[in-house]
């Protein structure tokens, strides 16, 4: 009994141990960086919360983070691909000239009509215009998808290029009234392909941008712009259609000038678009830069050697290949045997003519397999203008000799960043065995 009474005592001289409540635990800190202090605090519930407690930043500094915080990607610039900054201030002034010819053009087709309305009037009449076209346009282009796919900047130009025409056509609709109906039908028809064939050109050039899987986050501060400079621009027209552009000359005149300037900032944002899917084009400019360099370019250096208005013409440095023609017209059919021998192991066929070499395609064949044959094509270019051997003959020497390059050649196009999962030839016809 004395034992446990003594232990019984020292337990109770020991000191208590206090236990900390979670009220008096810290549930907040500061952030400093850049100029600026935050402090950060946990919710009852859990939800952390911010509060800016000093910001010494310059206003200008203030405003111009402001802005890109609102129009730019997170994380620009380094969240990007290049050419990304020239692409927006192009976007931003196409948008911004396409809205005021709109208003003008919206105006011009009332007039036409035997109506007198007021600028507002017309802007509001243009966007009724232009969505109801939509419908149509997107009936007329639903098969080609597959050809904007590979050429999305040729198609991005065309779009532009169509709906120029179609306003034109309504510019110009008060010098014809008694052929009001027809200028208006044709000039709304090709204004709403314009706007399908942009639209479905859009997410390929923006995925050229998106370098950390942030292709939502681009597309959504791309559209931002859109309709920043959009608005900008119908006010734009607005001041127009109400003092210079209130006479026909006027009208002619300035639309002129916006139509020249909207196809010129198109032209030039597709030039900086560093797309990296390989297309008839883009493979045939990647196997010509490795025979004259023995070094593969990266998609933002190959951008500027696209020819945007005929993508489609044959690069002889590359052995002048044309892809997408039938089997049964590009090769022979006592030719096809021979071919089927050389290439038995390969999922194309080469048949070399006298202008240019025609490449087809089986049905799985992809970008890997368009590039094993253009290099073929091209060594056998190259060897017909030194050897007079027959076609066969130069045909297999090619075949070894692309065979002897195409690992250090594949390596270099993938660490380049190419993708070679898929070939994207349009509406090119495909074979099967």
């Amino acid at each position: 009994m004395q034992f446990l009474e003594k232990v019984k005592m020292i337990k109770k001289e020991e000191p208590p141990v206090t236990v900390k409540s979670p009220e008096s635990l810290p549930l907040y800190w500061y952030e400093t960086s850049d100029s600026v202090s935050r402090r950060f605090h946990f919710e009852s519930d859990g939800h952390l919360s911010m509060k800016l407690v000093d910001d010494a930043r310059p206003v200008p500094q203030k405003m111009v983070e402001s802005f890109l915080n609102k129009f730019f990607p997170s994380g620009y610039p380094y969240s990007v691909n290049e050419g990304y900054l020239r692409y927006t201030q192009f976007r931003a002034l196409q948008h911004f000239s396409s809205a005021a010819l709109s208003v003008l053009s919206t105006q011009s087709l009332l007039f036409a009509a035997g109506l007198r309305p007021t600028p507002a009037q017309a802007t509001v009449v243009s966007w009724i215009l232009k969505d109801g076209m939509q419908h149509m346009g997107k009936l007329i282009c639903s098969n080609l998808g597959a050809r904007m796919d590979s050429e999305p900047k040729q198609w991005r130009i065309l779009a532009d290029v169509l709906y120029d025409f179609g306003t034109g056509l309504e510019l110009v609709s008060p010098l014809c009234p008694h052929l009001f109906l027809e200028l208006a039908g044709l000039g709304n028809f090709a204004k709403g392909m314009a706007v399908v064939a942009a639209r479905a050109t859009r997410l390929p050039i923006y995925s050229s941008f998106a370098k950390e899987g942030n292709l939502s986050d681009i597309f959504a501060k791309g559209e931002a712009i859109s309709t920043l400079f959009n608005v900008a621009g119908i006010g734009a027209g607005i001041q127009l259609a109400s003092t210079v552009c209130s006479s026909m000359e006027g009208k002619l005149v300035v639309g002129s000038l916006l139509s020249a300037v909207h196809v010129y900032c198109v032209v030039e944002q597709m030039r900086v678009v560093p797309i990296n899917t390989l297309n008839p084009q883009r493979t045939a400019l990647i196997v010509a830069n490795f025979l004259k360099t023995g070094k593969v370019p990266r998609p933002p250096d190959l951008r500027l050697q696209e020819n945007l208005l005929f993508p489609e013409k044959p690069i002889q440095d590359a052995g002048n290949v044309r892809v997408g023609r039938a089997l049964h017209k590009a090769v022979k059919p006592s030719q096809v045997q021979k071919l089927k021998e050389v290439f038995a192991e390969e999922k194309f066929l080469l048949s070399q003519g006298k202008s240019w070499t025609d490449m087809v395609l089986e049905h799985d064949a992809t970008g890997e397999d368009a590039l094993r044959g253009w290099l073929v094509a091209a060594y056998a270019k190259s060897m017909t203008k030194i050897y007079n051997d027959p076609d066969d003959v130069i045909l297999q020497d090619a075949y070894d000799k692309m065979n002897d390059v195409f690992g250090p050649f594949l390596s270099q196009v993938q660490a380049k960043g190419w993708y070679t999962d898929r070939f994207l030839d349009g509406t090119g016809t495909r074979f099967a065995w």
